[in-house]
């Protein structure tokens, strides 16, 4: 099987590397995103994708747009690729490269679609207190993630799971998921129209949402913590200074307190939350500083109870 590879951060890269060390699939092709500035001297660094590309000494294609640009439409064409395979790539494929290989166009999603289409499938699920999330291999076509289903993985979300836990985990998921699906498409394995129903839309993430609405209830502030932890991080202000909150735990006492107002610091810093709840920080990050548990954070702080956390 011949096959043109799309996928640009880390998380696609377990996908590349299936295909590349499979005997019967032969990646003749490899499209990412273009070599973007990076760590302290800012300095162009191609994705982790085109890395593992070049390094196997495969052909590698970076366009800006993939829109009315005929040359790199005609690379495509002259790989005669049986299969198109996107993990997130991060462009819009037009209709003429989906239609450009003999097979079918493949995307991997992080996803149990038609639940949470879109662009941040992984953080959503969490945020939205989902039991189960996965991987669906899906046929591509111009609508944002509606093509049919050929396979599914799953994964169950505890109420202990983080999104960088996640996004460990799913990752290989769906790089054995695909290379298991590959051969029987192949093969005549046609795909599942999804359901019309359970549609949801996995927005792109904003940076506002980092920050801890401590008038939420405890429940709903655990899995804002979760889903950012450890990066970028959660974060919430005290004393007019930033604090990223990398793990805690809902406390089973009640709290009349004011939303965000500290309510204990003995075994942590415990914080008054939305409907009587209250949430307990035990591990954070001062501004400019490395993680600590809130334990020793506290022994050098003069935070008392009755303080409010973003005042």
């Amino acid at each position: 099987m011949r096959i043109v590879f799309a996928g640009t951060p880390q998380f696609s890269v377990p996908c590349l590397q299936a295909l590349l060390d499979h005997p019967d699939m032969d990646v003749v092709g490899v499209l990412s995103q273009p070599d973007r500035k990076a760590g302290r001297g800012m300095k162009l660094t191609p994705s982790p994708v085109k890395q593992v590309a070049l390094d196997a000494g495969v052909d590698v294609l970076t366009p800006e747009s993939l829109r009315d640009d005929a040359p790199a439409l005609a690379w495509l064409h002259e790989k005669r690729a049986d299969f198109l395979v996107v993990v997130a790539f991060g462009m819009i494929l037009p209709k003429a490269w989906l239609e450009a290989v003999s097979i079918a166009p493949i995307n991997v999603h992080a996803s149990l679609l038609p639940r949470w289409r879109g662009a941040a499938p992984i953080e959503r699920a969490l945020l939205a207190g989902d039991q189960e999330t996965g991987v669906s291999i899906m046929q591509m076509e111009e609508g944002l993630d509606t093509g049919g289903i050929y396979a599914v993985s799953r994964l169950p979300i505890t109420s202990a799971t983080t999104g960088s836990e996640l996004w460990r985990d799913l990752a290989p998921m769906g790089a054995r998921l695909l290379v298991e699906t590959l051969p029987k498409i192949a093969q005549g394995l046609s795909c599942v129209a999804q359901s019309a129903q359970g549609m949801t839309y996995a927005k792109k993430l904003h940076n506002d949402e980092r920050v801890v609405d401590w008038s939420r209830c405890a429940d709903e502030v655990d899995r804002v913590i979760r889903c950012f932890s450890p990066k970028p991080g959660a974060r919430t202000l005290l004393q007019g200074k930033w604090l990223k909150v990398l793990s805690g735990e809902v406390l089973s006492s009640a709290s009349s307190k004011a939303a965000g107002e500290v309510v204990g610091v003995a075994l942590g810093l415990d914080i008054a939350c939305g409907q009587n709840s209250t949430y307990r920080i035990t591990e954070l990050q001062p501004e400019g500083k490395k993680a600590m548990s809130a334990c020793d954070f506290l022994r050098g702080s003069s935070i008392q109870i009755g303080q409010r956390l973003n005042d």
